[in-house]
């Protein structure tokens, strides 16, 4: 039995053992796998993908068939979550077949499909690759890249790529590839070295045999090797040794193990990216143009390739045949279509544009291999070059580049070569171990030989390289690293599994369930194993294995000597006996602590090896020591504790310490069976064999040591407390006293074991635990226990100060004696005393305290890893109270002394770095640095709440002060840590990538209930009402501006039938009627697309609604329909076509630019009819003003433009040129010039372009090229203003529309660069524009074009002058763009109205309004908002003749034209308005408003004045409109009632004059008022006012066919001036929109000062250039500021996702929405402000303050009276008190901390103190309150803080005081004065010492007797001694009595 015990000391128990089956495999079954796919394929096409047509499929199937069974394959690997990080389940990756099934693991640990793949030919391999994603290929960047993760499926002759995006690449390989790894980098590939490859004829380089390849889009490139010679030349060359085989290949470090099976060693290479001189060197071509050597190789090369390329390649590549077909002219020349097919290529080139290769070398394929390296090949396969062999030079063509390579494999490390190598000793698997303290192993089984060698490495200093160390062979039969817990698995050849970390043995690994390898004959059967299942083994067979396993398994032997021999004949021996029963094959899929094991049957188990420790106390105590001992103890010290703890049957959670704490001191030398309070220590159930220690045979007799142990142990004490023992008194003996004594004193310490050396080190971390364990309110438990053994160890070591610190700390466990085990002084030597040991105990508390007191204190220490909490408890203390602002930024080496045991520099880096502080963010106090750095070392509020209350304090102070005023670019996790949820999920919103966030779902409302739903959609249902209803709440302008604007109902035709009329003619009339009105419906769209604007996200499933244009009409009474396809009346062909395209614009423009859609999308909207093309075309234009055009692919753009209709082709080129904005993009000014006959070349043929498409062109142009005042597009635009028409009516009809195109097209090209236009001055742009306005002679025409103006046209007759009726618009509106804002007065003195009655009458009335807004336009800054301005741009000749309309008598005149000059009067005045319209735009300038809104009026009177025949009503209302344009410019977004008033008038009038035109403006005015739902308002930056320029020309179109002054698709472009500026205030709580109060501060300008102003938010917010700052003001809402002088981009941000500001409301107040007035929380101010009221407080009216449900349910729980009181009346009040204070000084974190001081008083008084800890942490909030620190904020803040309003703390402090001072005087003085000379103190009084001198900081006796406080005479003396211990004054007065020998306590 004794062996037995042995034989399983050291064994390990695995824990749960499960049946493992690949998961795939059953999955396979199921799936409709590769036969069903080919089966499919059976179609005539794929006779181009099979070599043989069907034949050869069939044939295929049947090999499939038959190997599926057989050739299965997976491989296992720690699952990776979504978001990257690594989680605790595995994934699988199964081969079998056709078939790659990748299956993951979840947190319930089942396995699920994830993926299944199945392919044409065989999987070869399947793997995991990270691909990176990056534009620049040095290996510095490599970290931050973006990764790509892909499955890669190996094929026979292509290799498929999947994205876990989704994406799928192939790239077919050109050659035979036999091993495919992943690395660091991307792909490796080794290529299968055939025999029959080697091409004859002479010997020749060798083509390369490793390739790599980046990325699925890059080409397949060689590896280059580096490898240094014996003389220390490194030699660089293209890996080509056949012989060289990878057999590993490791990603972090990246290295490549490879095998040479020539010379049979091993070699180590590290894999890294390609040094540019390396790529040199083998690219290398001398400068002579080529020597005979590279001549010879390259083409040696190429034509060897080529003799692949012709077919007898050992497999066909599934392209070849399929490229041959299609080019057997190439297909002998050409190897592309070994590299892949050129298809592929040419998307790669398209789809990668930042590959590294493109625009160097081209795409072709492996011929540019240079193979030459530029000294001697190794001996084996040097090649001679005959001299003549440059004969076949010429095959060197010119275009075949080298490929560059990209990685390179840079030599580390080769075995040494043993005499007896056997031959095939390649090592069949190789991992990366590291050991139990971090030291790495690489070890490679090599199976022949039955040894798995390791090898340790470790990173040189400068972290460049690694660095290998010496072979060590262990015999195995099988490994596997176990990476949780540092060791391997290690499976001997007799079958035994035994456990190493590193080269030292662990134990054997014990499998409940499975039979272990007993050499038994007899039970052939596997049974079910029990503990004594070897016991059976026969008697002789059993001693010679004891005795084996005695000498060589048991001790951990670091290096196995000589064991091997012992080892083989154990295997020889075992042989005999294994063909029985099932035992253990192979090891396979280790991942995390898990493992399989093969049985010899071929079933799996998958088992769980233990980890070192599962309670977080010995974890941490583990990693103390380890950290500590030197490297080769800590791991003897491990491996022990590690035997112990996984024995089988091993301990639980609960008594795992007690093991822990047994094993330490054993090894420690200590006795722990003698030891009494070890000797009690309750293992729960039977004692393992392990913990029970050698011991000699108790002697028959009994002992007293027996009824000691009776009378120690826990059954007996509380046998004691029992009734029946008192009274039989059945006390311990008194003999036994004595005993106990005498055992104290023979116990000693065994020098001789591992640890007794490191005592005092051990000691010491361990105490630094237990400080950091102080600062986790959850660990109390652990500290008790720590605290025995702690005390315990520094008995022995006699130190007294700790003993002392301890006992202060928890008075009940420390007793003043307790057994102390001597050491003796000779073995004192043998101890190693470590630098950083302190004889003064470290304390966190005391540290705190001093520095809260002002006193100084020596550095805290610190291990780094372990005491994370010390260390940032330190740090923030210094940082916050002494104010040293160097501490977190800085070396923090005056506060933290780091302790080490060797200078380990790598760890020390990473602290450093871990720590180090950059202030990305902006940091103003000493508060919010504090908060800044802690998020910054990843504190959350979950640590910040186990702190312990007082220890926190300061940190939680700091928070309170952030929170107040935070900046708003903090990063999420420090509005997190504050409080200021608002903030957070601001910043966390602002992280998310742009798309449906959850902004949107809270700004978006479903469909409005009810009515109409049911009718059909008018376009306007995706508005978000619920802000709308916030902005515009008192009144429904919303429904009636929808009423207004929708155009899918039938309009009322209202027509009364008089008796004259015949019933035939009433149906006209009603026809005539509707036809009217219809000129109002069509005109509509233009305007919802303004009010819709960018309000919805489209669901990529479905085709976008677009809203039918109804033109259909019912008459009253009896709601007849009224239709105007009856034929009675003439209509208009194509009346409807330019309206529908508006309808589809309109449609399209409700698309936010955030929607996800893609090109698919855009084409699946595609309409099937015909007739809803115009629509589609619209769709097209408002998807370029959006900006998703530029998903479109180019090849559906080119698709489009050639079907050759008209509106298809203008919306695509507008909308293309609009998402292109001001790029200059190549391909789109291709695009456009096709359409612009003066930018083709003069030769091209004519091309019949639609005149509209032409003008479309143009502006498109305009449009890319914006504001880069290019000099070839500038020249001949400016030429095209002037265009005349061609000889054969080319160019004759609607010519004003091109011209003024052109104008506009250059304006916008030259937008604002004014007269700084670089190197256009020889063009003379303003004096041609000039001369363009004012007509004169025709200039000759220069440039290409001249001869196509050499014959005049025979239909028009211009003559050589300029046709300024055509031409003046362009100018104009071009001379006002070039010269946008620059105030440039000579320029704008061209552009005044004439003042004399001559000039008036040449120039069209019309043609004023132009100029006046060019000219207003340039002179951008005398722009005035009031009505003098505005009359001071009509000339003096006019004002003073004009007539007033009002009066009745016309003057007469002979010499004035009195039409003449009311026409100019009234069209100068609309030019001022429009213009003012333009510089105050979306701004909502109140003076500007009153002034248009006058003007606006002025004009509806003149309307109806009898005088207006004479201006004519055309002119007057183009004139009105223009103003209400202006109107609604200013008070665009704004929804203006008089506004919308003005525009409904308009509405309503359809008669007379009113015509599509003078429509299409007043909705256009309507839809700008509430520009996209009152989001969006104008810009009026330099591009937006040309945008605005083009589509609000003030000419409006007569009918809906009318383009011939102004192209109508133009008036959209209002799109590009639009940006989202409303603020929209979110409650973070609920969720919804809220109304919040905001001050908006304007930066000073020259017309106004700095100047604040309070908004009402929701609301449109200024222009952003000109605001300094924006602030959610108080007091309901918590502040929030946004400075915009940093830079505009956080804010808009935030408006460009919906305005979305995120505000939390303060405790005690309610929403605006809810308490508009403010009323019901002036109840709750006037409560804050007196604290009587507070004890009146209900805790039922809580819930209005707030509407946390912790706080809720304390009112509930804790507040709430009941019936019969009695004592607890007064805690209630205290609880309501404190509740009632924590909300309303919203500081609801303090709540605990107040509770815990109360439980803390009443302890106190019931002097039921257990422990101090509690007594220190009041402590510490008192010190913090008197902190000089924090009295400096009080003053700076008088009304802040926490604690502030109340009378707590005093009340807490007087407490304590009367309570330790009723002690003193009851007898405490006793004590004290015992304490202070050294006596022992027993009993009951104990605890209440501890506490009187951790209150008043006495300090230790040891420090008083030095100082002589004992001697003094007087007070006076006893005070200035005191001084030097910084004894507070209140402590010496207590102790004064005491000292001073008075006998009568002095108790202030």
């Amino acid at each position: 039995m004794s062996n037995f015990s042995e034989e399983r000391a050291t064994m390990i128990a695995a824990g749960d053992l499960q049946e493992f089956v690949p998961f795939g495999r059953d999955h396979c079954k199921h799936h409709p796998n590769a036969l069903n796919l080919q089966l499919r394929q059976l179609q005539p096409a794929s006779e181009l993908w099979s070599s043989d047509g069907a034949a050869g499929l069939v044939g295929s199937l049947q090999e499939v068939s038959i190997h599926e069974k057989h050739k299965e394959s997976w491989q296992l690997r720690k699952g990776v979550s979504e978001i990257g990080d690594e989680v605790d389940y595995d994934e699988e990756l199964y081969v079998a077949g056709n078939m790659v099934i990748w299956s993951k693991g979840s947190k319930s640990q089942a396995l699920a499909v994830y993926k299944a793949f199945t392919v044409d030919s065989p999987v070869q391999q399947a793997l995991w690759c990270d691909f990176i994603i990056s534009q620049d290929k040095s290996e510095k960047t490599y970290s931050r890249h973006e990764v790509e993760k892909c499955i890669c499926i190996l094929q026979s002759s292509c290799i498929n790529m999947h994205s876990i995006e989704g994406k799928d690449y192939i790239a077919s390989l050109p050659f035979q590839v036999a091993n495919v790894w992943p690395t660091k980098y991307g792909l490796l590939f080794e290529r299968s070295s055939a025999s029959h490859e080697v091409p004859p004829g002479p010997p020749r380089e060798p083509l390369p045999t490793m390739f790599s390849m980046l990325h699925p889009l890059d080409e397949i490139t060689p590896l280059v090797c580096k490898s240094g010679s014996l003389f220390g030349s490194t030699r660089v060359q293209y890996v080509v040794d056949p012989a060289m085989k990878i057999v590993f290949l490791n990603i972090d470090p990246s290295i490549v193990m490879t095998y040479d099976a020539v010379q049979n060693v091993h070699s180590v290479w590290t894999l890294r990216r390609v040094r540019p001189e390396e790529e040199n060197v083998v690219l290398k071509f001398s400068e002579q143009g080529g020597t005979p050597q590279n001549v010879a190789t390259s083409s040696s090369l190429t034509a060897h390739l080529r003799s692949l390329s012709k077919g007898d390649s050992p497999v066909a590549s599934p392209f070849q045949n399929y490229s041959s077909i299609h080019s057997q002219s190439r297909s002998a020349s050409s190897p592309s279509l070994h590299s892949r097919s050129p298809s592929i290529s040419n998307m790669a080139a398209l789809s990668r544009a930042h590959s590294p290769a493109l625009g160097v070398h081209s795409f072709s394929g492996v011929q540019r291999f240079n193979l030459s390296s530029h000294n001697q090949s190794p001996k084996r396969h040097s090649i001679s070059h005959s001299p003549n062999s440059n004969s076949n030079g010429s095959f060197l063509a010119p275009e075949t580049e080298p490929i560059v390579p990209e990685l390179c494999i840079d030599h580390l490390w080769t075995e040494p070569i043993t005499n007896i190598r056997e031959k095939n000793s390649q090592a069949s698997k190789v991992f990366i171990t590291s050991d139990l303290c971090g030291q790495k192993f690489l070890c490679f089984l090599v199976e022949s030989q039955l040894q798995l060698r390791c090898v340790k490495f470790q990173e040189s200093n400068d972290r460049t390289q690694l660095i290998f160390g010496s072979v060590t062979s262990i015999h195995a039969k099988d490994a596997a690293p176990v990476e949780k817990i540092d060791t391997m698995l290690v499976l001997e050849g007799s079958g035994n599994l035994v456990l190493y970390t590193g080269v030292v043995r662990v134990g054997k690994v014990f499998i409940p369930g499975l039979p272990a390898p007993s050499l038994t004959m007899s039970n052939t059967m596997p049974r079910p194993s029990t503990p004594l299942d070897s016991v059976s083994t026969p008697k002789p067979l059993g001693k010679l294995l004891g005795s084996l396993d005695e000498a060589v398994l048991l001790s951990p032997v670091p290096e196995l000597r000589d064991s091997s021999k012992l080892h083989d004949s154990l295997y020889n021996e075992d042989c005999t006996f294994q063909q029985l029963g099932t035992y253990i094959h192979s090891v396979r899929d280790p991942v995390h602590n898990r493992v399989t094991l093969e049985l010899n049957n071929g079933s799996m188990v998958r088992i769980t090896i233990p980890e070192i420790a599962t309670s977080e106390l010995v974890q941490t105590c583990v990693q103390a020591i380890k950290f500590i001992l030197p490297k080769e103890i800590a791991v003897q010290m491990l491996v022990k504790w590690y035997n112990v703890h996984s024995a089988p049957g091993g301990p639980s959670y609960h008594s795992e310490w007690n093991l822990f704490v047994i094993c330490l001191m054993n090894m420690m030398g200590y006795n722990t069976d003698r030891l009494a309070w070890t000797r009690n220590f309750d293992f729960e159930g039977s004692l393992s064999p392990v913990i029970a220690p050698k011991k000699a045979r108790p002697s028959e007799t009994g002992s007293d040591d027996d009824w000691e142990y009776l009378v120690n142990s826990d059954y007996h004490q509380n046998v004691e407390s029992h009734l029946l023992n008192r009274s039989l008194c059945l006390s311990s003996l008194e003999g036994s006293r004595v005993k106990d004594e005498e055992f104290s004193q023979n116990l000693s310490l065994d020098s001789s074991t591992l640890l007794f050396p490191h005592i005092p080190a051990i000691f010491f971390v361990l105490h630094l635990v237990y400080e950091e364990l102080k600062l986790n309110t959850l660990m109390g438990e652990g500290i008790c226990s720590l605290v025995e053994l702690l005390v315990q160890l520094a008995r022995d070591l006699q130190l007294g100060p700790y003993v002392d610190h301890y006992y202060r700390d928890y008075p009940t466990l420390v007793r003043a004696t307790g057994q102390v085990c001597t050491i003796d002084q000779g073995q004192t030597g043998f101890m190693h005393h470590p630098s950083f040991f302190t004889s003064e105990p470290p304390s966190i508390y005391q540290w705190v305290s001093s520095c809260l007191k002002g006193e100084g204190m020596p550095p805290y220490p610190y291990l780094p890893g372990i005491s994370e909490r010390s260390r940032l408890v330190v740090l923030s203390v210094a940082l916050y109270i002494l104010g040293d602002e160097s501490s977190v930024s800085e070396d923090a080496s005056q506060y933290l002394s780091k302790i080490t045991l060797a200078p380990q520099k790598s760890q020390a880096e990473q602290e450093e770095n871990r720590f180090s502080f950059r202030h990305a963010t902006s940091v103003s106090s000493l508060a919010e640095k504090l908060v800044v750095w802690m998020t910054s070392v990843g504190f959350t509020l979950r640590d910040l709440e186990t702190l312990p209350f007082g220890v926190a304090l300061p940190i939680r102070d700091a928070i309170y002060h952030c929170r107040e005023q935070p900046a708003s670019d903090w990063p999420e996790a420090v509005c997190l840590l504050i409080g200021r949820q608002d903030l957070s999920k601001q910043a966390c919103e602002g992280n998310l990538p742009r798309g449906k966030s959850s902004v949107t779902q809270v700004l978006s409302s479903d469909v409005p209930s009810g009515t109409e739903t049911e009718e059909e959609d008018d376009g306007m249902n995706d508005m978000n009402h619920e802000v709308m209803s916030l902005i515009w709440s008192e009144d429904l302008r919303v429904q009636d501006v929808r009423r207004l604007l929708q155009s899918a109902h039938p309009v009322r035709v209202n027509v009364v039938q008089y008796p004259e009329l015949s019933d035939h003619e009433f149906i006209e009339e009603k026809e005539n009627r509707l036809l009217q009105l219809c000129q109002r419906t069509m005109a509509l769209p233009v305007g919802r697309g303004m009010f819709t604007l960018f309000s919805y996200h489209p669901v990529p499933t479905e085709p976008l609604p677009i809203p039918k244009l109804n033109l259909t009409g019912r008459a009253p009474p009896r709601n007849t329909t009224v239709d105007l396809n009856s034929g009675n009346i003439d209509v208009p062909p194509n009346m409807t076509s330019w309206a529908s395209f508006h309808n589809g614009v309109a449609a399209g423009l409700k698309i936010a630019p955030a929607s996800q859609i893609d090109s698919a999308w855009i084409v699946y909207n595609k309409p099937k009819h015909a007739e809803l093309a115009n629509e589609y075309a619209g769709f097209l234009m408002a998807l370029g003003l959006n900006g998703h055009l530029t998903k479109l692919a180019t090849l559906n753009i080119h698709d489009y433009l050639t079907k050759g209709h008209e509106m298809t082709s203008i919306g695509l080129l507008l909308g293309v040129s609009a998402a292109k904005l001001g790029t200059m993009d190549m391909s789109i000014t291709r695009l456009l010039s096709i359409h612009i006959p003066a930018l083709l070349p003069p030769t091209s043929t004519e091309l019949d372009v639609p005149h509209n498409v032409q003008v479309a062109a143009v502006v498109g142009i305009g449009l890319v090229y914006q504001g880069t005042a290019h000099r070839h597009t500038a020249e001949v635009l400016l030429a095209e203003i002037g265009r005349p028409p061609g000889p054969e009516m080319e160019y004759c009809t609607d010519r004003e529309s091109y011209s003024l195109a052109a104008g506009l097209a250059l304006g916008m090209v030259c937008l604002g660069h004014g007269s700084n236009l670089i190197g256009m001055s020889d063009l003379n742009v303003p004096e041609q524009l000039y001369q363009y306005m004012v007509g004169g002679h025709r200039r000759f025409q220069a440039g290409v074009h001249r001869e196509k103006h050499k014959s005049p046209s025979y239909q028009i007759k211009e003559g050589d002058t300029i046709n300024v009726d055509v031409t003046c618009p362009g100018a104009t509106l071009a001379l006002a763009m070039i010269y946008l804002k620059t105030n440039n007065r000579s320029i704008a003195d061209w552009l005044r109205a004439p003042d004399t009655m001559y000039l008036l009458d040449f120039v069209k009335p019309e043609f004023l309004l132009l100029r006046t807004l060019a000219r207003c336009l340039i002179l951008w800054d005398d722009i005035l908002p009031n009505s003098k301005w505005v009359d001071s741009n009509v000339p003096q000749i006019i004002r003073e003749n004009s007539i007033s309309l009002s009066e009745i008598e016309l003057p007469c005149s002979e010499d004035l034209n009195l039409e003449t000059l009311s026409q100019a009067h009234v069209y100068i005045i609309a030019g001022a308005c429009l213009s003012l319209g333009f510089r105050f735009a979306g701004s909502e300038n109140l003076s500007a408003f009153n002034c248009l809104h006058k003007f606006a009026k002025d004009f509806m009177t003149y309307l109806s004045a009898p005088n207006a025949s004479v201006t004519g009503p055309y002119n007057l209302e183009t004139c009105l409109s223009v103003v209400l344009l202006s109107l609604s410019m200013v008070m665009a977004g704004s929804g203006n009632l008089k506004v919308l008033q003005l525009c409904r008038f308009l509405h309503m009038k359809t008669g007379g004059e009113m015509n599509y035109g003078f429509h299409l403006a007043h909705h256009m005015a309507l839809g700008l008022l509430f520009l996209g739902g009152g989001r969006y308002s104008l810009s009026t930056s330099n591009s937006s006012i040309a945008a605005l320029l083009c589509a609000l020309y003030p000419h409006f179109p007569a009918h809906s066919t009318d383009n011939r002054y102004h192209l109508q698709a133009l008036r959209h472009l209002y799109v590009l001036a639009a940006e989202p500026r409303l603020l929209v205030p979110v409650d973070v709580d609920m969720n919804t929109p809220c109304y919040a109060l905001i001050e908006v501060t304007y930066k000073g300008t020259q017309w106004y000062e700095q100047t604040k102003e309070e908004l009402m938010a929701p609301t449109l917010l200024p222009e952003l250039h000109l605001l300094k700052q924006i602030k959610v003001k108080g007091p309901r809402y918590w502040e929030l500021l946004i400075d915009l002088s940093k830079g505009t981009q956080h804010l808009k941000s935030i408006l460009s996702k919906d305005g979305v500001l995120y505000v939390k409301l303060r405790a005690g107040q309610l929403s605006y929405k809810e308490d508009p007035m403010g009323w019901q929380s002036l109840l709750a101010q006037t409560v804050a402000n007196r604290n009587s009221e507070a004890r009146a407080f209900k805790p039922e009216s809580i819930s209005a303050f707030t509407s946390d449900p912790a706080l809720l349910s304390f009112a509930e729980y804790f507040c709430k009276p009941t019936v019969n009181m009695g004592q607890k009346q007064e805690i209630l009040d205290l609880f309501s008190s404190v509740l009632y204070e924590c909300v309303t000084q919203e500081t609801p974190e303090m709540l605990p901390a107040y509770i815990a001081m109360d439980q803390a008083i009443r302890r106190l008084g019931k002097r039921e103190m257990a422990d101090t800890s509690e007594l220190w942490q009041v402590k510490l909030v008192l010190d913090f309150f008197s902190s000089r620190s924090h009295q400096e904020r009080l003053q700076n803040h008088p009304k802040r803080g926490l604690f502030m309003h109340s009378e707590f703390l005093p009340v807490v402090k007087c407490t304590i005081d009367s309570t330790l001072d009723q002690w003193l005087q009851a007898g405490g003085d006793v004590c004290v004065q015992a304490y202070l000379s050294g006596q022992p103190v027993e009993g009951p009084e104990l605890s209440m010492l501890a506490c009187f001198l951790v209150y008043h900081s006495v300090p230790a006796p040891r420090h008083l007797l030095p100082v002589g406080l004992e001697g003094s005479t007087s007070f006076a003396e006893l005070l200035f001694r005191s001084r030097q211990l910084k004894m507070p004054v209140r402590a010496v007065l207590r102790l004064a009595p005491l000292l001073l020998g008075n006998p009568q306590p002095m108790v202030m």
